[in-house]
């Protein structure tokens, strides 16, 4: 498998060295990943090359991510997280994460979304492992419209979901690129919404409001475990509620009605 060296005096001096950085804190700091200390040592003081702990959550595991005796960083030909590193580097508000969705996040999004032959509309795809999961829950693909702002996530969701209907848009105009007449079961959102302007968060609440109407739900993650959410401060009623521990940083679900 081609590998991808970098040689840490150039990359420190980079702007994905601090996406690197924010990683490495995050698993010295958070508990969830307390078995790496046990399984790998401390991060930053390998005595020779080992792999990250398969104890982690899984969604850096799949960063492939390798620190090495020599002080070089390898990432792997073909993971996500080269391209999603850039989108945070050049999106940091929108973006909103330092890795993709972990598969217990996705899977729990997509389990709560309500039966029904309506369509499903997911925001802020990123990557797509909420879309695959949401695929594999059951939704038919032609139930599905994901809506991504932008370009490079894009063209990477259209070759992972070939026939998927992905619109490069902006959630704040969501009615508009829901077909006439039909029906929304849930919007399944990963957007930030508590790092977006209060204007804009607005204006994305209401398209939300316009497009489930009473029988739809919108179901959204936060890693703001404590506090309101801007939903419940805007009149949604929240049925559903689930921590998902062993995600980096720990997040929670949420599912809301009007």
């Amino acid at each position: 498998m081609t590998e991808w060296k970098i040689d840490m005096p150039i990359f420190a001096n980079s702007m994905k060295a601090r996406w690197l950085n924010g990683l490495g804190m995050l698993l010295r700091t958070n508990p969830v990943v307390g078995g790496i200390r046990r399984g790998a040592g401390k991060v930053g003081s390998f005595s020779r090359e080992r792999r990250i702990s398969a104890r982690m959550p899984r969604n850096i595991r799949r960063l492939s991510l390798r620190v090495l005796r020599n002080g070089r960083v390898v990432l792997r030909r073909g993971s996500n997280a080269p391209r999603f590193a850039v989108e945070l580097v050049r999106h940091p508000r929108t973006v909103g994460a330092i890795c993709p969705s972990g598969t217990q996040l996705a899977g729990a999004m997509a389990a709560a979304i309500p039966e029904g032959k309506g369509l499903v509309i997911e925001i802020g795809a990123g990557t797509g492992a909420v879309t695959r999961a949401i695929l594999a829950r059951g939704i038919e693909p032609e139930r599905l419209l994901v809506l991504e702002r932008s370009p490079e996530f894009c063209r990477m969701l259209r070759r992972k979901f070939p026939g998927l209907n992905i619109v490069e848009g902006d959630a704040a105009m969501l009615a508009s690129y829901v077909p006439e007449g039909r029906e929304v079961v849930a919007v399944v959102s990963s957007l930030p919404l508590m790092n977006f302007p209060s204007s804009l968060r607005e204006a994305i609440l209401e398209q939300v409001r316009r497009v489930i109407g009473t029988r739809g739900c919108v179901i959204q993650f936060t890693y703001a475990l404590l506090g309101e959410s801007p939903y419940s401060r805007n009149g949604f009623r929240r049925d559903l509620c689930r921590f998902i521990p062993r995600n980096l940083p720990p997040a929670k679900v949420e599912r809301f009605w009007l």
